[in-house]
């Protein structure tokens, strides 16, 4: 019992020494996507927050593209940006704990 205690210890005080870094360190980071073959390119940052969007202007101009395709590409790139940011938030708390699962950990980065 006093084993998984002091092993809780342990990686509480790695952790407060630890997580400001890696907060950081994922606040910062900018993951981008692309749909329609490159068509649409979205970048979001850590927080999940879109910075930069990206059309093609051949894709403006092409008459098979409708507003509602065009919607489709930009919610599919902004997407696979924030699935990107989640799993590096994911893997980061993964390292930071060993693979131990802390409930709301993920939720302070």
């Amino acid at each position: 019992m006093f084993g998984n205690l002091g092993k809780m210890m342990k990686m509480a005080g790695q952790l407060k020494t630890n997580l400001p870094a890696v907060q950081e360190k994922i606040a910062t980071s900018e993951f981008t996507a692309a749909a329609g073959d490159g068509a649409v390119t979205a970048t979001v940052n850590g927080r999940l927050k879109l910075t930069d969007l990206r059309i093609a202007p051949q894709l403006l101009s092409d008459e098979a593209t409708d507003a509602a395709r065009l919607a489709e590409l930009v919610t599919a790139a902004v997407g696979d940006a924030q699935d990107q940011a989640v799993e590096a938030m994911q893997q980061a708390v993964r390292e930071l704990t060993g693979g131990e699962d802390i409930p709301g950990l993920s939720d302070m980065l």
